[in-house]
């Protein structure tokens, strides 16, 4: 896949990898395809990851595999079954990796990233109102947007932008983005990221029953610009979900191919259906400002997330909140 990054600040970040002085490991997970390293780069922290990228799919390669396969041991046979492990061939033409790094990491990326336990809570409209929300903001006014708003006002990151929708109405204005863990060739593992330009929406906590009509309407123009873009996908091979907790509180919708593995991501506790938001939004109760921030919701924490940490954690132990 061809780079979208301006070339000297592509060589300058391929420069970092062979630089990555190891330190531990974080994690390892995807049943053992993807592994988490803690490092350094000139003495300032580094995180690494490390995935097994999807196979080649032309002829050529295909039409070789077998017979190039070394070191081939036989696990057990059954009948018609049998299973091995074995080697793939060395090739420097076909990358066999997917690489992502964050440079310099933070403390929170590296509670993030390390292995750790999970937690199921329930968030009431009280503890939302109370505690959550304004967690939200705090973390707002620190400035943890400004990457997103760079983007959405062009200063950044326009060389990763596939779309932008062209003279939207008010309020209707979202670009698409890859997201980082798509190679941006596999269509079946497809992952975008519709970012709205509307910025009072911070999450779908956010959203009312007066918002419905417009929840609809960006599902529609998202589906339509991603398969304007990717001709060889039709509608009903897409879903679209938003996450809560979100990585980031600025509102995001999360366009994936029906196929793509559904890992923790996707899970229930992460990922909420856009389709069953409207749905809902349009059975709640009350009038038009009634809205999901009246309903509880039930999601997984890591142990080491600020949100346990900070709230979850002591609201169980019944100490006081400190934000």
């Amino acid at each position: 896949m061809t780079s979208t990054t301006p070339p000297e600040i592509a060589a300058h970040v391929e420069s970092l990898i062979p630089q990555f002085q190891f330190t531990r490991l974080l994690k390892l997970d995807q049943a053992g395809r993807r592994i988490s390293l803690l490092g350094t780069i000139t003495n300032q922290p580094a995180i690494l990851l490390l995935e097994r990228a999807a196979f080649p799919t032309d002829t050529p390669h295909l039409t070789t595999l077998p017979a190039s396969l070394t070191n081939i041991k036989n696990l057990g046979a059954n009948d018609i079954y049998s299973w091995f492990l074995g080697c793939s061939p060395p090739s420097s033409a076909t990358p066999d990796l997917k690489l992502n790094l964050i440079y310099p990491c933070t403390p929170q990326h590296i509670k993030k990233y390390s292995e750790q336990g999970l937690r199921i809570v329930t968030e009431t409209p009280a503890i939302y109102t109370q505690y959550i929300r304004p967690f939200m903001q705090q973390k707002r006014e620190e400035g943890r947007l400004n990457w997103v708003f760079n983007i959405l006002e062009g200063r950044t990151e326009q060389e990763d932008v596939i779309y932008r929708a062209p003279d939207p109405a008010p309020e209707e204005g979202f670009l698409l983005l890859p997201d980082l863990n798509w190679d941006r060739k596999t269509m079946a593992s497809l992952h975008l990221l519709g970012l709205v330009e509307r910025r009072d929406i911070w999450s779908v906590r956010d959203l009312k029953k007066r918002h419905v009509e417009w929840v609809k309407h960006m599902r529609e123009m998202l589906l339509e610009a991603t398969v304007r873009l990717y001709p060889e996908l039709e509608r009903d091979q897409l879903k679209l979900y938003v996450h809560y907790q979100p990585t980031y509180y600025h509102f995001h919708i999360h366009i994936v191919h029906v196929a793509l593995e559904a890992g923790s991501t996707q899970a229930t506790g992460k990922a909420l259906g856009l389709e069953n938001i409207v749905s809902q939004l349009e059975t709640l109760q009350g009038g038009p400002e009634s809205g999901m921030a009246d309903v509880s919701l039930a999601y997984h924490l890591g142990e080491a997330s600020e949100l346990w940490e900070k709230i979850y954690l002591p609201l169980k132990e019944g100490r006081a909140v400190e934000l």
